[in-house]
């Protein structure tokens, strides 16, 4: 095994791997996100979330086959460094760091929201301030411990979306005519694309967001034990995954009340809320609050996990303080965990001392460094391959029609840039440009000189 991720230590098993690539797929773009492209795109966003479903699934091969042959601490951050330069190791670390920072940020101010539906008289930092405890003394056990916790949220979330799936084909499949249920209204009420092509297209970057998070397997790699066979097959069934938890679900959603009368409100906008309530199923509401409860969660409980692995990586490397290479007995890198936790709580402190449209220009950089996480990926997966080629080695999990697939994922980024430059989001393209300057200043100032 590699010296680079020999501290930690190999305690994720199979099922763990299994439900932490699934919990990745399953985050709240799908339980929350969907009810804003449902109004431009209509029953066409089962198209785009499988457009969407096969770009990740091209970008989580291209992964794959990296930590697959080396399965170590950072991911791609590794990949970057070793096989493309010290600025792009030091970026790509960087950048997901924060990014998952600003999302596990996000998520647990979510929590707070979910939790005052059922009690309104809760303030909302008590809520925030005890999930918070929660979730990082999870981390600061054993890495099981992690994921035994990320096992049990992502079935609470999969159980969820299969069940709505089964009860929702019960009704269409029992429904009589008066009841207005069928498969039909996927295409009568103004088509499959009631606002053309357009409509669809224009909500592409919208709804690749959902997607943020696959990438998470790579960070649990260096702490799977058998990393040579339960990563291919966690990855190999992603497909599967965003076929039956986004185009399943929103094929039985979408037939069971037609996409232009859907009222807009319930909780927070879901579509799975709003279509069970219009549907008079009431209890639907309560259920749905606890799974999107449980899907922010998980996201957040990923994300520290994520940074604290990220943020040790950076430190083998040279690209952070060497104290977050520290780890205790049972392989845990308690400083890495503590410092992302600190920060977590610090941004959590945002919430209540700026007003809320200084933390909209935080979410400006959350969509510009998840467009440049899947970027570098692919550059660094092409770069991967070319030194691949030149050692005459060959990799046993071989990404899917590479480099074609590398092209095909950097003119796809490129076009969801051009889209989010004409749909209001052009603080996020011109963020991209300005923070990748800003971390090569930090790279010149805090690298030690060679």
């Amino acid at each position: 095994m590699n010296n680079e991720s020999s501290q930690l230590q190999r305690g994720l098993k199979n099922r763990h791997i299994q439900l932490i690539a699934m919990g990745g797929a399953i985050g709240t773009g799908l339980f929350l996100g969907s009810a804003q492209v449902i109004q431009s795109a209509g029953p066409s966003i089962i198209l785009g979330y499988a457009i969407g479903g096969l770009i990740a699934f091209l970008i989580m091969r291209q992964l794959g086959e990296m930590i697959v042959h080396e399965p170590v601490a950072g991911s791609f951050s590794h990949f970057a460094y070793k096989y493309w330069g010290k600025f792009p190791g030091f970026l790509a670390g960087w950048n997901y760091w924060i990014l998952y920072i600003l999302v596990a940020m996000t998520e647990l101010t979510a929590v707070a929201k979910y939790i005052n539906y059922w009690w309104p008289h809760i303030p909302a930092w008590t809520s925030v301030l005890f999930f918070f405890i929660v979730i990082t003394l999870v981390n600061l056990g054993n890495v099981k411990f992690y994921g035994e916790s990320e096992f049990w949220l992502s079935i609470v979330k999969v159980t969820a979306v299969i069940s709505m799936i089964v009860f929702g084909l019960y009704l269409i499949l029992t429904a009589d005519a008066s009841s207005g249920a069928s498969f039909s209204n996927l295409w009568t009420a103004g088509g499959f694309f009631p606002n053309g092509f357009e409509g669809l297209f224009y909500m592409l970057a919208f709804l690749m967001f959902a997607f943020g998070g696959i990438e998470l397997i790579g960070m649990a790699a260096a702490e799977a034990e058998n990393p040579e066979k339960t990563i291919p097959k966690a990855i190999n069934q992603v497909v599967f995954r965003i076929l039956v938890f986004y185009v399943g679900a929103l094929t039985i959603l979408l037939s069971l009340v037609p996409w232009n009368q859907l009222e807009l409100g319930g909780l927070d906008k879901s579509p799975f809320v709003m279509i069970f309530s219009q549907l008079g199923i009431d209890w639907a509401a309560h259920l749905l609050n606890f799974i999107i409860l449980t899907a922010a969660l998980s996201v957040y409980n990923s994300g520290m996990y994520a940074n604290s692995r990220m943020l040790y990586g950076l430190a083998q490397q040279g690209n952070a303080p060497k104290i977050f290479k520290t780890v205790n007995k049972q392989g845990v890198p308690i400083p890495a965990v503590l410092f992302s936790a600190l920060l977590i709580f610090g941004c959590v402190l945002l919430n209540y001392f700026v007003p809320e449209d200084a933390l909209s220009h935080l979410i400006y950089v959350v969509v510009g460094a998840l467009v440049l996480n899947w970027a570098m990926i692919s550059l660094t997966h092409f770069k991967f391959m070319q030194s691949m080629k030149q050692l005459g080695q060959k990799t046993s999990f071989p990404a899917l029609w590479s480099p074609a697939s590398n092209i095909l994922v950097l003119a796809f980024i490129a076009t969801i840039l051009y889209i989010m430059w004409t749909q209001g989001f052009k603080e996020s393209v011109l963020m991209l440009p300005i923070w990748v300057v800003i971390m090569f200043i930090l790279f010149k100032a805090l690298r030690p000189k060679n």
